[in-house]
């Protein structure tokens, strides 16, 4: 379980590195593709949904009763990471914009979207480096196996569903390197 968290902190790193390329465009004066972006935005959004919420929520409720001391830190990390969300939604709705070819100021847009990333970005780096090795330490291979159990059962993303749902995205994560976040 804990390698399948690791593979998907990869991916998702994978996936704000998309954004950060189109972020790069945006900053040179380039109009970035946007439809990409919105594939990126709305897959971000699926997986916080479907799988990373209620995954957060099982590992705060679980280190309460294996490590109480760690309380305060996985409750903040909570909170931050329910607090990416609404930026994420506001990106989405300004791509939607922009793909309407509505007037949206770019700078306040890449501003906007370098936020988010430096926030999702932190999160990812604070998971690695605090949440990871906190469930390595508490949890036993029996916890692993429940919180595998207690997911909801479409909660596991697969490349599969990613290729078909979002082929431009798909291709472009491929030849992606996984950024040190």
């Amino acid at each position: 379980m804990l390698n399948q968290l690791r593979l998907d902190h990869a991916n998702m790193a994978r996936m704000l590195h998309v954004l950060q390329l189109k972020h790069k465009a945006l900053v040179k004066g380039e109009r970035p593709n946007f439809q990409l972006m919105r594939e990126v935005v709305d897959y971000i959004l699926s997986y916080m949904d479907s799988f990373a919420g209620p995954l957060e929520q099982i590992c705060v409720e679980r280190l309460r009763k294996e490590a109480p001391e760690h309380t305060p830190l996985t409750e903040k990390m909570a909170e931050e990471y329910r607090q990416l969300k609404p930026r994420l939604k506001q990106l989405s709705n300004d791509v939607d914009m922009i793909l309407m070819d509505n007037v949206l100021p770019m700078d306040t847009f890449a501003s906007d979207l370098k936020a988010y990333l430096e926030a999702h970005r932190a999160y990812l780096r604070q998971e690695r480096e605090e949440l990871f090795p906190l469930m390595d330490e508490h949890f036993s291979d029996a916890d692993m196996e429940a919180l595998k159990q207690s997911l909801p059962a479409d909660a596991q993303p697969s490349l599969e569903r990613l290729q078909l749902a979002y082929p431009e995205l798909y291709a472009e994560l491929r030849g992606a390197e996984v950024p040190n976040v």
